[in-house]
C-alpha cells in the first residue's frame, strides 16, 4: 500500500509503501520536546521502516535540524523550509532502521489510527486518555 503525504504548501513531498497498515505505528507522545515541536499538547507520528519512506521526483529538499533531545541523544529532524512543516524524525538509535513521519503530513491521516501513547505521565490534565490503544507512562515501561 502507497501512502502519500506532504508539507503543507506541498512543496515537500514523499511517499510511504508498505505491506500492509500493520506495519506502520502512529503514536501520541506527551513528552516536552514532542510538545514544543509540534506546538500543541502532543506530538502524533507514525513509525515505518526506513526502507518504506521516499521523497518523490519532484520534492523540494526538506531542511534538516540536529540536537540533543533532552536525555543526550540526537534527535533528526526534516522539515520544509518554505512552510516551516515538520515531515519526519528519528533518533540516532532508530537511524538505520525507522522514520517517524508526522502523521499529519499524510494525504490521508486517518488511514493509519494510533496504536499506542508514550510519556502518558506527562500527558496534559485536561486531555483524556485515548481508548483502546496501549499507554506507557515512561519510554521504558
Amino acid at each position: 500500500m502507497v501512502y502519500k503525504g506532504a508539507c503543507y504548501c506541498k512543496a515537500v513531498k514523499y511517499e510511504i509503501d508498505i505491506p500492509s497498515p500493520e506495519e506502520a505505528r502512529t503514536s501520541l507522545c506527551h513528552c516536552k520536546n514532542c510538545k514544543r515541536f509540534f506546538g500543541t499538547a502532543f506530538g502524533l507520528t507514525t513509525k515505518i521502516p526506513v526502507k518504506a519512506f521516499s521523497y518523490t521526483s519532484d520534492s523540494a529538499t526538506p531542511t534538516v535540524h540536529e540536537a540533543d533531545n533532552g536525555s543526550g541523544s540526537l534527535l533528526h529532524r526534516e522539515f520544509c523550509s518554505i512552510c516551516g512543516s515538520g515531515i519526519l524524525e528519528y533518533g540516532a538509535a532508530a537511524a538505520d532502521h525507522f522514520r517517524y513521519v508526522m502523521t499529519g503530513t499524510l494525504e490521508d491521516p486517518g488511514a493509519l489510527p494510533p496504536k499506542g501513547e508514550f510519556f502518558c505521565a506527562y500527558r496534559e490534565k485536561w486531555m483524556p486518555e485515548v481508548p483502546g490503544i496501549f499507554h506507557k507512562q515512561h519510554l521504558k515501561d
